[in-house]
């Protein structure tokens, strides 16, 4: 058996595990657990197109919010003719068909906003994925249906520790064998050198899109995981502020270093509940300690490549 299909493996029978034993943690704990498996899965798909394609989105909180809202339209408008009496493996069924259906939302939405806009590099690629990211989450609070600027409340709180850390597994599984496989070497080519690699034929295009796809994709599951977790969501919890916070993670990590992306997820979402205790000062601390990491390591805390010399 391939080792990463085992890793897999165990790390869906620890999460299961885990989720048996999860009635007896404290709610503050298991609410930071949840949240740094949710991160994981947002801020490593991420890290497929910021890292190893090389590009530089800031729409991610975009995807998010198409995947948190299509969940949960299907959980609350097709629940209950779906249910009817059925237990624990009907429930099951619903919120895996919900993540599915956020995942595949927010994936159509990567391949519209990929498609015309992937050509850009650079800063304007980043204007026009903030631009998403905004038109999203104004387009939500306009929408009525699916509560307008309220959102949506009373969502089924089917998130598990099994489900959130399953999807956090199945996520780096599939990031790590995409990049590793003869096909995603395309991925890093575009990233080392766009010219080049379109000189030896290939379809550079193509694999920013891909990229952006599956991206999408995971950022939607989480979506629909968040939202399943606190039962409400609204347009403002996925504004510019979450695309940011992603981005951080990212480069705080080591743009392409899955390992040090994982870290710095655990790090950055432990790191506010940690300054607490100085709860005035405490997002002037911790903007502080970002830039002095900033500074100290450029490369990424935790990447520890070497830089190549100007």
């Amino acid at each position: 058996m391939p080792r990463p299909l085992l890793v897999l493996l165990l790390a869906l029978a620890a999460a299961a595990g885990l989720s048996a034993f999860s009635d007896r943690f404290d709610p503050y704990y298991l609410d930071v657990g949840i949240g740094i498996g949710i991160n994981l899965v947002l801020a490593v798909s991420l890290n497929l197109v910021n890292g190893f394609t090389g590009q530089f989105s800031l729409g991610h909180a975009g995807f998010m919010a198409v995947g948190a809202y299509a969940a949960a339209a299907v959980t609350l408008f097709l629940g209950p003719a779906w249910l009817g009496e059925g237990g624990a493996f009907a429930q099951g069924s619903l919120f895996f068909a919900a993540l599915l259906a956020g995942g595949l939302g927010a994936a159509g939405a990567g391949w519209l906003v990929g498609l015309p806009s992937l050509r850009l590099k650079g800063d304007y690629l980043a204007i026009v994925t903030l631009g998403f990211g905004e038109i999203i989450r104004v387009l939500l609070q306009n929408f009525e249906p699916l509560g307008g600027a309220l959102g949506l409340n009373g969502i089924p709180a089917y998130t598990t520790v099994f489900w959130v850390f399953g999807a956090a597994a199945v996520t780096l599984f599939t990031i790590h064998c995409l990049v590793h496989s003869t096909y995603g070497r395309g991925f890093l080519a575009v990233r080392d050198d766009e010219i080049a690699a379109e000189s030896v034929g290939l379809d550079t295009t193509r694999y920013k899109i891909v990229a952006f796809v599956v991206g999408a994709f995971f950022a939607g599951v989480a979506g629909g995981l968040y939202g399943h977790f606190k039962q409400t969501i609204s347009p403002g919890g996925f504004d510019f502020t979450k695309s940011i916070e992603l981005v951080v993670m990212v480069i705080l990590g080591g743009m392409g270093n899955t390992i040090g992306v994982v870290l710095a997820v655990i790090l950055l979402t432990l790191l506010p509940e940690l300054l607490r205790p100085v709860a005035d000062f405490r997002m002037i601390l911790y903007s502080l300690l970002l830039i002095i990491l900033m500074l100290v390591r450029p490369q990424g805390l935790f990447s520890f490549r070497r830089q190549p010399k100007p």
